[in-house]
């Protein structure tokens, strides 16, 4: 190339990764009309809180299956749908029958919401998931205050569902009512999928999503779910995988009743001692998995995913403490994070039919069932897993000698997700969040299992992203759950920004 020429081309990459370093800058101002937008958001602060103030007195509890709260479900459901309404989006709830309980009773299921905002062809269409319903929560369980009755307290909003998950779905509705409230076109297609039997295993959304995948689904391009938390206080992240669940229940058994030790104690195989030599077999006391073969399926760690451990942002000491734990397996960020994430772990929950009360009994129980579970991570196959578990169960045992019979079964399999970090909405999410909150997020997984990531994925097969808006210790399940205002308001905006970016990376 002509020298000028060369110089001329640098010159102009030059500008052009300059005027890209002006456009991410953390200083720099919003653009319109997001400056609109967030000003109308932190004028308006004030309503939206009341709004989550309402929704956290309807007791949506799903976990107790009585008339009473399944009327709150309801009443919660049709706010939504009213709420939706009024924003011009068409609803649609869908019935969804009858849920049959183990006595014989039967209690309807809250329908599920699908709508939906603007149906342009030139537009990406981002559908969002969320649900309405909460876990239990009683006031003497250790509650400061009502736990249906929404306090502020130093920036601090206190209620059942305040960040699982009727904050962060009320953050979404927030960002389209201000566009629409604007009177400005909304940048995308907006979709919802709401339902409010999520605590509860989210009973018949399978189906629908399944019945749903050629119609609702079919021209949706992303799908956002908001339903976990940041990894800080203070600082966003992004989640881009979950660790799957296999759950084993081994039973070892003699006979139906339960022994005298002073009678029976010396010449028989106890089945507790044959269970205990078994779950000693699973795992050793560094936390490494003792099954043969567990670990060949995990993917290799990559010098990318090895820097995305190095940048997030986590006080270990800070951690320790708050986890009232004395001292962690490992010492380092990096493997901390390695081992919650991307290894799978074992975790032994507890033995059935084994003596557990106070005092001194002196029983040799007949049959006694362990309980145990392994976390799977990406590309950890839940059926080469339950192969792997039951072989070595049964080599262990056999190689006792036992007269006892053992039985094993997995009565719980849920594969693991990952997402692709280098997708449109993860690259608009980033954005965003750099736009609204001035810095680069968390790249962070999840130890625990959402299954519905998994499920929109594999049936839907479109992009599925997880974008958490609530800080590290909102403690969602637990007493006193919250959501910081903060938190609150910022990802309305967040939300807000998202919706631009994609329309410009789509």
């Amino acid at each position: 190339m002509d020298p000028k020429l060369r110089r001329m081309a640098s010159s102009f990459l030059a500008l052009l990764l300059l005027l890209e370093g002006v456009m991410f800058s953390s200083s720099s101002p919003p653009s319109w009309p997001l400056d609109k937008v967030f000003q109308y958001i932190d004028l308006h602060q004030d309503e939206f809180v009341q709004t989550l103030k309402e929704w956290v007195a309807v007791k949506s509890d799903s976990l107790q299956p009585v008339p009473r709260f399944r009327k709150e479900l309801f009443l919660m459901m049709a706010m939504a749908t009213d709420k939706l309404q009024r924003l011009g989006a068409e609803v649609d709830s869908v019935d969804l029958g009858s849920q049959q309980l183990p006595g014989g009773q039967s209690l309807p299921i809250p329908p599920i919401i699908l709508a939906h905002l603007g149906n342009d062809p030139k537009k990406p269409t981002v559908c969002f998931y969320g649900h309405l319903d909460v876990q239990s929560a009683h006031q003497d369980d250790g509650w400061l205050t009502d736990p249906y009755t929404l306090m502020e307290v130093d920036g601090k909003l206190y209620g059942r569902g305040a960040t699982d998950n009727k904050g962060p779905v009320l953050a979404w509705i927030n960002a389209v009512s201000t566009f629409r409230a604007l009177e400005q076109d909304l940048p995308v297609n907006i979709k919802f999928i709401l339902e409010g039997m999520e605590e509860a295993g989210s009973i018949a959304l399978e189906e629908l999503i399944r019945k749903e995948k050629d119609r609702f689904f079919s021209s949706v391009d992303y799908i956002v779910i908001s339903d976990n938390l940041w990894l800080s206080k203070r600082k966003p992240a992004l989640t881009y995988g979950t660790r799957g669940n296999s759950y084993f229940l081994v039973k070892v058994k003699c006979r139906d009743q339960d022994f005298h030790s002073g009678t029976f104690g010396g010449i028989l195989n106890e089945p507790v001692a044959d269970l205990v030599a078994l779950l000693g077999s699973l795992v050793d006391s560094s936390g490494h998995i003792l099954i043969p073969g567990i670990y060949d399926q995990v993917a290799p760690l990559t010098e990318e995913e090895k820097e995305m451990y190095e940048a997030i942002d986590l006080d270990l000491e800070q951690y320790r403490s708050s986890s009232q734990v004395e001292k962690f397996l490992f010492d380092t960020k990096e493997e901390i994070l390695m081992h919650l994430w991307r290894y799978p772990s074992l975790s032994i929950h507890g033995i059935e039919g084994a003596f557990d009360k106070p005092g001194t009994k002196t029983v040799i129980p007949g049959w006694v069932t362990g309980k145990f579970s392994i976390r799977l991570v990406p590309h950890m196959n839940v059926s080469m897993v339950e192969k792997q578990v039951k072989q070595h169960l049964e080599d262990v045992f056999s190689k006792r000698n036992s007269s006892n019979q053992m039985a094993i079964s997995m009565v719980l399999g849920v594969q693991p997700w990952i997402a692709n970090t280098n997708d449109t909405q993860y690259l608009a999410a980033k954005r965003a969040i750099r736009t609204v909150f001035g810095t680069e997020p968390d790249m962070i997984q999840d130890g625990s299992s959402i299954p519905i990531a998994k499920l929109f994925q594999d049936i839907i097969q479109k992009s599925v992203m997880m974008l958490p808006l609530g800080a590290v210790d909102d403690g969602e399940h637990s007493q006193n759950e919250k959501i910081n205002r903060w938190n609150y308001i910022e990802g309305s905006k967040l939300f807000a920004a998202f919706f631009l970016e994609m329309a410009k990376l789509h």
